[in-house]
């Protein structure tokens, strides 16, 4: 089964319903609007990919609630580290 699911990219499906979910989860707990965290994960991508090449597709990034602090937690696979940034200044 396992096999039909990756032929036929069920499992894409599977995994954008639960990265859909646990936005709606992450918004319930700390009152951050789902548009905003997904805003701030698009952001944040964009900027760590000018310094690394990362597999997008399985970067997690959430916020966990204890007590009266909110910490944002990513957890983001790199493949390669870039040596070489191609808008930056030369010093």
């Amino acid at each position: 089964m396992a096999f039909l699911d990756r032929w036929f990219g069920r499992n894409k499906t599977k995994d954008e319903a639960k990265e859909r979910l646990q936005l709606v989860l992450i918004h319930d707990r700390t009152d951050l609007a789902p548009e905003l965290l997904e805003q701030l994960r698009t952001e944040l991508i964009k900027v760590i990919c000018n310094y690394l090449e990362v597999d997008d597709k399985k970067i997690e990034l959430g916020l966990e609630r204890e007590d009266r602090t909110v910490a944002l937690v990513a957890n983001i696979p790199v493949k390669n580290i870039k040596r070489y940034i191609p808008n930056a200044k030369n010093k």
